[in-house]
C-alpha cells in the first residue's frame, strides 16, 4: 500500500519481509520500500515517506561520500555510534537517544561510518521524507532527546503548531516524528491523528487492534516490525512485558510529483 485507501487500515509489515541488500562490505540494509536495485511498483512510498532503511555497519564499515538532494533524512541510532561528516563542514556522532536531521536541499555530500575504534556494529534507522520546499540551502541538526514523562516525545517537525519547540525543524510543513515509549503492559499514550501514520517498533513488544471496536483484529509487533496506518486505524495499543519503544511519523499528505 502506498497511499490512503477509502477505509481505515493498519497494514502490518514484519521485519523479515524487508528487502535485504549489502551495498558495500560490512554493510547490511533492510529496506521497507523500493530502493536502489529493488523496485516494487506497489511499494514506493507511504504518505510523504520515501524510504525507511534499517542499517547495520560492522566495525570499520560505512558509506563512502555520496550525494543527496531535496530529501529530509532523519537518523535514529538503536545501538552503537554513527559518525557523520558532510561537505558543508558539519560533523557529529549519533548515539542512542539522539536524532540527526539532514535536509539535503539543493544538494549535499556526506559520509556515514561506524565510529572509529568501535568493537561492535552500529545499527540505526533512517527515514527519508519528501520536503515541500525544494532547492533550499542544506541544513543539519543533531539533538539529544530526553523522553517526556507521558511517553510521547516530539523529535522533529515541520508543523506550524510545533514552531518554537525544541524539535528539529523539518522542511515538510505537515509532518512530525515522535518517540513513543511505554512501560511493561502499559497503554501507549494518546497518539496524534493523521491521514497517514507510520509506526516502527525499535524495542520491546506491542499489541494493538486494527480498528477500534469489536471488529478490530488483534495483532502483535516485535522489534523491526512496522505498521502503515490510515485514518483511525491502529487502536488500543499496549506494550508487552518488556515495555515498548517506537518511532511514529505523523503525515497529513502524500508525496507529490510535478
Amino acid at each position: 500500500m502506498t497511499d490512503a485507501s477509502t477505509r481505515p487500515r493498519a497494514d502490518l509489515r514484519r521485519a523479515a519481509e524487508r528487502y535485504r541488500s549489502e551495498p558495500a562490505e560490512g554493510i547490511e540494509t533492510r529496506h521497507a520500500f523500493s530502493f536502489a536495485g529493488h523496485y516494487d511498483p506497489k511499494n514506493t512510498h507511504f504518505g510523504a515517506l520515501l524510504a525507511c532503511n534499517e542499517e547495520t555497519l560492522a566495525p570499520g564499515a560505512g558509506f563512502d561520500e555520496h550525494k543527496h538532494r531535496d530529501t529530509e533524512i532523519l537518523t535514529w541510532v538503536v545501538e552503537g555510534a554513527l559518525a557523520h561528516r558532510d561537505g558543508d563542514g558539519h560533523a557529529g556522532v549519533v548515539r542512542p537517544g539522539m536524532l540527526q536531521h539532514l535536509g539535503a536541499g539543493s544538494g549535499v555530500t556526506h559520509t556515514e561510518r561506524n565510529v572509529g575504534g568501535a568493537q561492535v556494529p552500529v545499527r540505526f534507522l533512517q527515514l527519508w521524507l519528501q520536503p515541500d520546499t525544494f532547492d533550499a540551502p542544506p541544513v543539519y541538526g543533531l539533538r539529544r532527546v530526553e523522553p517526556e514523562p507521558d511517553g510521547l516525545t516530539l523529535l522533529a517537525s515541520g508543523l506550524p503548531r510545533h514552531a518554537g519547540s525544541a524539535a528539529l525543524r523539518l522542511r515538510r510543513s505537515d509532518a512530525a516524528l515522535y518517540l513513543v515509549t511505554a512501560g511493561p503492559w502499559e497503554q501507549l499514550p494518546t497518539l496524534p491523528e493523521a491521514p497517514y501514520r507510520y509506526l516502527h517498533l525499535t524495542a520491546g513488544g506491542l499489541g494493538y487492534r486494527t480498528v477500534p471496536g469489536p471488529h478490530g483484529a488483534g495483532h502483535s509487533m516485535s522489534p523491526g516490525d512496522s505498521v502503515r496506518a490510515t485514518g483511525p486505524a491502529f487502536a488500543d495499543p499496549m506494550a508487552g512485558p518488556e515495555g515498548a519503544e517506537l518511532l511514529l511519523l505523523e503525515m497529513h499528505s502524500a508525496v507529490s510529483y510535478g
